[in-house]
């Protein structure tokens, strides 16, 4: 299986993303792909294997992952403010992986039925969801 995570601004949560997908998932192949170089070195000092940057790399990297990981904005062309492009948010969108995404108010887009909640309660939970898809694809 191979877990892509995908982040811009700052890189701050693909950092923890990948720390924590390394920590529970050590056997898994990962890769990073930031929208911008500092997302991307902000991946590799979380410990991420292998990491690119840019468009072509996550358009290319949504066609081989099993799957993706990142915020909601990942999946909507001009978020982060305006790091997403179209082709970017139209790869993650019609990639055939599996997407995990994680709300954040940072993505000027709020999801109903979602409270606010600490980043660590939500990297649990997405790695719970990880952990039901990796054991159902084995």
């Amino acid at each position: 299986m191979t877990i892509l995570v995908i982040d811009g601004q700052g890189g701050r949560m693909g950092r923890q993303i990948v720390k924590t997908v390394l920590e529970r998932f050590p056997d898994q192949a990962l890769l990073a792909v930031g929208t911008n170089s500092i997302a991307t070195e902000s991946m590799l000092k979380g410990g991420a294997p292998r990491a690119a940057t840019g468009e072509n790399a996550v358009v290319t990297a949504c066609r081989r992952a099993d799957v993706i990981i990142g915020p909601i904005g990942i999946v909507i062309a001009d978020a982060l403010l305006g790091e997403v492009t179209p082709a970017m948010a139209q790869a993650v969108g019609q990639s055939g992986a599996m997407r995990i995404l994680i709300p954040s108010g940072r993505c000027e887009t709020l999801v109903a039925g979602v409270g606010e909640a600490p980043m660590g309660a939500l990297l649990d939970d997405a790695m719970d969801k990880l952990a039901a898809v990796l054991k159902e694809r084995a």
